[in-house]
Parts: structure tokens; C-alpha cells; sequence
């Protein structure tokens, strides 16, 4: 298996360290670069409301030094919780926002995934995800990995891959799945959730194109004829012992249904496993 090169986000709470350890877990057996990113722009304005230049830039300077030093004590936690000579870990301090810089890390890095835990320092437990995670979901272009709080990594076995088989597929992020459920001999369910059932030619080809580049999973294809996509998935994800949920992030996919009904907290999906989002929009 090839190199995989991972961004990790940080605000160095609980929440992102337990991701950072998942992700340790996940790709035990791969040999990766971990990137462990903090972004810090919010810091120093929030710090700073009516400050001059030059009072600005003595606080970015701190909030640099400081953020510098908390990603080496991170990294050499995980070194020596995680020990793997597979591994490498590298931290990146970034003046920006955080969409922003992980989308510059993915482009000049060639990046295959980015991981975060679903809620950062603020931590309000009526929501599923915060706001950066929201961000992040929607607008990063690789694929992203969110893991929910206080999850306990155990090995994926069973992954839902909800789709109503209507967008084309990235080769790949199919392949980052691919060998991901491969390496765990994992089964990959696909569920259409239609009350009609039947597939028209081009959902038929792109089906096939997905049965072609998942084949190193165990794949089933079921249909529910719940209305309701985030109930139908729910219910699955409860009943099937689900340890990963998939979506796919495009124009008229379940994931855009879903984040587009104003938040994801407001219709139920409170989620008790890994989601892995992958990307299709054209940017």
C-alpha cells in the first residue's frame, strides 16, 4: 500500500486529541504522514477586538509561539501512546481559517484525508457538530473523516454507504475506501432509500462503477422504502451494528439533503459513529 498523507485538525481539546488517536488506530498497519494542524487566526482577533497593527502582531506572535509548543506536546503524547515507526507526525501552525488552510495543505501536499473530531473546545452537547466541523464537511476538497466525541476506536467491520447512486464517483476517494474496508475485511452495505425502487440505466452504470472499484470489501445492495433519508439511515446504522457511516458530499446527494435542512443537530442525525464524507463538488 502506498504512503498516505493525513491533515489532522487540532484545537487541542479532548475531543481532537481522541481523533488524533483513532486515526493512530485506523491506519495502524499503513505507512502515513500525519499533519496535525492547528489554525489559529480566531485567536488572535478574538484576543484582540480593537487592537492596533502593532499590538495585533505581538499577539500573533504569541499565539504562534504557544500554539508551536502545544503541537509538539500533542505529538509527543501520541508518540508515546501510539508508538509505530509507520508513522510520522509534523505540526503546522497557520495564521487563516481552518477550511482555508486544510485546503491549502491538501492541494500543495496531494493530501488523502482529513480527520476531526465532531466538536471542538466549546463543546455544547445539544449540537452534533460545531460549526468548524460544518465547515470543514462541506467545503474541504478531500475527504473528511469526523469521529464522534469520546469514541472508542474498535476495528470497522461494518460500514453504511447511503446512495442514490445519481452521482459519478471519484476513483480515488473510492479507493481510499476501497482499501480502508479491504484492510478489515469489512463489509460495505449500500443502501438506495427510494420508495420506488427501480434504477434507471445510468443508476445501473454507476452502481456497476462502484461494485468495480469496491472490490475489495464484501458489498451489499439493499433497498428501504423509508421516505424519510435521515430516519431510513438511522435505523439502519442502530439495527446492522454500523461502525462507519459514508456519504457522499455533491449536489442532489443524501449528504446535501441532510446538511442543507438548516443544520444536521435539528433533524436527528445524532451520530454515534466515524462519518467519512467524500467530496464531489466541482470547485
Amino acid at each position: 500500500m502506498s504512503l498516505r498523507k493525513i491533515v489532522i485538525t487540532t484545537d487541542f481539546s479532548a475531543n481532537a486529541y481522541n481523533a488524533l488517536v483513532y486515526a493512530a488506530h485506523l491506519f495502524k498497519y499503513q505507512k502515513c504522514e500525519f499533519y496535525l494542524l492547528h489554525a489559529y487566526a480566531d485567536e488572535v482577533y478574538d484576543l484582540k477586538g480593537t487592537a492596533t497593527r502593532s499590538e495585533l502582531n505581538e499577539t500573533k506572535e504569541i499565539v504562534y509561539q504557544k500554539t508551536k509548543k502545544s503541537l509538539r506536546d500533542e505529538i509527543e503524547k501520541i508518540r508515546e501512546q501510539s508508538p509505530n515507526p509507520k508513522h510520522t507526525f509534523e505540526g503546522v501552525a497557520s495564521f487563516g481559517t481552518l477550511t482555508d488552510e486544510i485546503n491549502d495543505l491538501v492541494n500543495q501536499l496531494n493530501l488523502d484525508l482529513a480527520i476531526m473530531g465532531t466538536r471542538g473546545k466549546t463543546n455544547d452537547r445539544t449540537i452534533t457538530f460545531g460549526s468548524n466541523t460544518l465547515q470543514v464537511l462541506k467545503y474541504v476538497q478531500s475527504p473528511v473523516l469526523a469521529i464522534p466525541e469520546g469514541y472508542q476506536f474498535h476495528a470497522p467491520r461494518q460500514f453504511l454507504f447511503p446512495s442514490n447512486y445519481l452521482v459519478p464517483y471519484k476513483r480515488r476517494e473510492l479507493k481510499l475506501l476501497c482499501e480502508l474496508a479491504g484492510s478489515f475485511r469489512a463489509q460495505i452495505h449500500m443502501l438506495y432509500i427510494d420508495p420506488t425502487e427501480k434504477l434507471t440505466l445510468r443508476q445501473e452504470d454507476n452502481l456497476r462503477f462502484l461494485e468495480e472499484n469496491l472490490n475489495k470489501a464484501h458489498l451489499s445492495c439493499e433497498t428501504t422504502k423509508e421516505k424519510d433519508k435521515t430516519i431510513a439511515i438511522t435505523k439502519y446504522i442502530v439495527h446492522n451494528d454500523i461502525d462507519m457511516l459514508v456519504m457522499v458530499n455533491s449536489r442532489h446527494s443524501h449528504f446535501e439533503d441532510m446538511i442543507h435542512k438548516s443544520t444536521i443537530d435539528q433533524i436527528g442525525l445524532h451520530l454515534k459513529v466515524p462519518l467519512l464524507v467524500l467530496q464531489n463538488l466541482s470547485r
